[in-house]
């Protein structure tokens, strides 16, 4: 019953074997993961998963054969938030005109909407739909679900809709990006390979033609002469937004971390979502329990290190601007600080946008990235990486 589950790992390019497979199927004969859906996913993924790489695929996979068994249940969700879990249940949604959004005032400020959010949760009895005041959901106020207003706090509702959410009150997960995506055009690798520094490096395995020549006529016998290889020797940090409105940009970003993974030799990627903060992640699935310091990175990469970060800058700009301001976690310092740092650690560094440069004005926090890196924001279009890779040339 399991052969399609099998199929599907094979065609998601989790290189599980057949022997893999018949060890799993032999503890779900000995009855390991009976009736238990976390059991299941678990041996399932330990009896046919070596390589960490794999775990994003296996569970897409999983997904797609089980219909989200791995997922987070919503009242894990509701859990967590204290919260009746009818409270938040989608009986009704509301569809606003643009006439209607345009009347929706906001409460004015983050200060404003964390202490309103307070007071909602002491002051709250029960559940609430269509309003605007409390936490509900198909309305107007500014948390809950299901609704609009120009600036709140979203809680129990799976996906974005408006782009308007200061804060993510639920837990999410994000997927990492696969490297072994091939690359729509070989010219995006060979934009990318403009960035280059060339040195002699490692043992001496190239021959030397020229100390050849020299050497044996010198000697007066052929006397051959070998050197290093010469090798690109640019070192890059590379940090990739992952999750949320990403979500629309990861076939892009995916090809542009397989060109990345090709061209750069010296290559570290680390993950955050939104603005840089106090700690990045190499895996998504890992984001919580194993963060590493962005202050360790300062440290550990000196400024002879390219950074290039990767994301839409597309986000509410008190994530850039104030203490708190993160959508999924309070941040002590804000987004702005910890990117002057880095700017001032790596003077080469660029931003990549891969929302197209025409609608840059639209979003403010957008041209607020851009005057933080002092213009060194480009479109991952093929002509900006070539701009982005001249100028990350430049000494």
């Amino acid at each position: 019953m399991f052969l399609r589950f099998f199929e599907a790992l094979r065609a998601a390019g989790v290189p599980v074997s057949l022997r893999e497979f018949l060890g799993f199927l032999n503890g779900m004969q000995a009855g390991l993961a009976t009736y238990d859906p976390d059991a299941f996913y678990h041996l399932a993924r330990l009896t046919m998963v070596k390589d960490e790489r794999h775990i994003d695929r296996f569970d897409r996979a999983f997904a797609a054969c089980f219909a989200g068994l791995g997922e987070i249940p919503a009242e894990a969700v509701l859990d967590a938030l204290a919260l009746p879990p009818d409270w938040l249940e989608k009986l009704a949604e509301r569809h606003l005109t643009a006439e209607e959004r345009a009347q929706v005032q906001a409460l004015g400020g983050f200060a404003a909407l964390m202490e309103t959010l307070r007071q909602r949760l002491a002051e709250q009895q029960g559940r609430h739909q269509g309003g605007s005041k409390w936490i509900g959901t198909a309305g107007t106020s500014p948390f809950g679900s299901w609704g609009y207003n120009p600036e709140g706090v979203r809680i129990g509702q799976t996906e974005g809709r408006h782009g308007r959410a200061v804060k993510v009150w639920d837990r999410r997960e994000f997927r990492d990006y696969d490297g072994s995506v091939e690359i729509g055009t070989r010219t995006m690798k060979l934009a990318l390979r403009r960035l280059r520094r060339w040195a002699r490096e490692g043992a001496a395995e190239e021959l030397d033609l020229d100390g050849t020549i020299r050497a044996t006529a010198a000697q007066g016998w052929l006397d051959l002469r070998t050197r290093p290889e010469r090798r690109n020797a640019v070192r890059v940090v590379l940090f990739l937004d992952a999750g949320g409105s990403m979500d629309a940009h990861v076939q892009a970003v995916e090809e542009l971390f397989s060109a990345a993974r090709d061209a750069f030799r010296h290559l570290e990627v680390f993950y955050f979502h939104n603005c840089l903060y106090e700690g990045v992640w190499r895996q998504n699935h890992r984001r919580r329990e194993a963060q590493v310091p962005t202050a360790d990175l300062l440290r550990t990469f000196g400024p002879g290190w390219r950074a290039i970060f990767v994301g839409d800058a597309s986000m509410s700009p008190y994530e850039i601007t104030h203490a708190g301001g993160a959508a999924e976690h309070w941040n002590a310092e804000p987004g702005q600080l910890w990117l002057d740092r880095a700017r001032a650690q790596w003077p080469a560094s660029l931003w990549i946008n891969p929302v197209p440069e025409t609608y840059w004005g639209m979003t403010p926090s957008i041209g607020m990235i851009g005057r933080i890196f002092e213009g060194q924001m480009v479109p991952l279009t093929l002509d900006g990486l070539t701009r982005g890779m001249r100028a990350l040339s430049r000494p």
